[in-house]
């Protein structure tokens, strides 16, 4: 008798962790005070407090800002279209987390709550010192500010692993029945796995050497607080972040590295506060004049692929637009972000990548190079695609 063949399990990476939606958003999460709402007055020019008192944000502002993407202009550029549709990303801004909320203070649970209903967060530490400016700790600490907020996110993914496994456990309907017997077992078996994870002090999204296939559908179903990508934005004085130097840096750096890593960006709410109210053609010289770079930019660009969004385009003389997906969409997917016709009735897709288009000048050299495909529903839409969809409305629903 032959060997049984081996059969590979497949190797997951962080994409493929959480909602596989193209309606994501990102959260700015923090102590109280470190930054946050002016951060997010300045990526999005929203008038809403950023007082100096701890909890001023109590529900979360909520607010669409463009993502800048030179692909994109270069396809106006070329086609003068009528209307245009820049890509997107929506950001929300949650009120300070304080020790103990994940037991509820500071009005804790609905804090964490805002957090569960993001993508990915935006984690701001404050690493300047000002007597004017209160910290809910009475010290500035950036590492233990990270550790406070972690280890609040932890115990909470902790109580709802706890109370899920009780529920499933006291689940006698599924017990009875061997198809659903069999489901539970192997949902008890990820939710024990995840919960001693989480127990020796890890957070989900470090641990995805040990996730197999059927764990990360059930935390994608479960959506923890400690499986969200996180980014570092490190807050410094304006003086700190001209010289690029602060006391923290290499402590943050050293507590990121032993969390698994993860993006870390320097940026100064203050610089960036001055700069929202100088006029939008003058920014350039503005910046130049005082010798900073705004920071705003990469904070969009690096939150909108941490989250695993990507986009494709639809460009021609009437529009020229980017369509947000979450990345591991294939084709016909893709189309439904479009309209649900275009992916019931999905019969192919017309493809060019952004670069052979550039690169040749034209749609019509970018066919006679061989360069543009014809894909069927098993391709998987790579950012920067040029897409026509061709479909048939009469399709009758599957």
């Amino acid at each position: 008798m032959p060997p049984k063949k081996q059969v590979e399990e497949e190797v997951l990476g962080p994409w493929s962790l959480g909602r596989f939606s193209s309606n994501l958003k990102v959260g700015i999460v923090g102590m109280p005070n470190v930054g946050k709402s002016t951060l997010y007055n300045a990526l999005t020019n929203c008038a809403i407090p950023a007082e100096n008192f701890p909890f001023c944000t109590i529900e979360p502002n909520s607010t669409r800002v463009n993502v800048p993407d030179e692909r994109f202009d270069w396809l106006v550029d070329m086609h003068k279209p009528k209307s245009v549709v820049q890509p997107f990303l929506e950001i929300v801004d949650i009120a300070g987390l304080v020790k103990g909320a994940a037991d509820g203070a500071g009005l804790g649970n609905a804090f964490l709550s805002h957090i569960k209903a993001v993508d990915g967060i935006l984690h701001v530490m404050r690493c300047f010192e000002d007597p004017d400016v209160i910290h809910v700790e009475d010290r500035v600490d950036p590492v233990d500010d990270i550790e406070i907020i972690t280890s609040e996110l932890r115990q909470k993914d902790i109580e709802f692993m706890s109370n899920l496994k009780d529920k499933i456990e006291k689940d006698k309907t599924r017990a009875s029945n061997p198809i659903a017997a069999k489901e539970q077992k192997l949902e008890l078996a990820t939710v024990d796995k995840v919960l001693e994870w989480l127990q020796e002090g890890n957070e989900v999204r470090n641990g995805m050497e040990k996730w197999n296939t059927n764990d990360v559908m059930y935390l994608n179903k479960y959506q923890l607080l400690t499986a969200k990508p996180v980014i570092y934005l490190v807050n410094l004085s304006r003086k700190d972040f001209e010289r690029k130097k602060n006391k923290f840096l290499v402590k943050i750096h050293e507590w990121v590295k032993s969390h698994g890593g993860g993006t870390i960006i320097p940026v100064s709410a203050e610089v960036e506060g001055e700069l929202q109210h100088v006029p939008a053609e003058e920014k350039e010289q503005w910046c130049k004049d005082q010798g900073v770079t705004s920071c705003l930019p990469k904070i969009i660009k690096t939150a909108f692929s941490t989250i695993h969004l990507i986009y494709f385009f639809t460009a021609g003389p009437d529009e020229v637009k980017a369509w947000c997906i979450r990345k591991g969409f294939k084709a016909p997917q893709a189309a439904g972000a479009i309209h649900t016709d275009f992916e019931r009735g999905f019969i192919c897709a017309e493809v060019m990548a952004f670069d052979d288009l550039k690169e040749l000048g034209t749609e019509s050299a970018v066919k006679t190079a061989g360069k543009y495909r014809q894909e069927g529903k098993n391709y998987l839409v790579q950012d920067g695609d040029i897409c026509f969809f061709k479909f048939n409305v009469t399709s009758s629903k599957k």
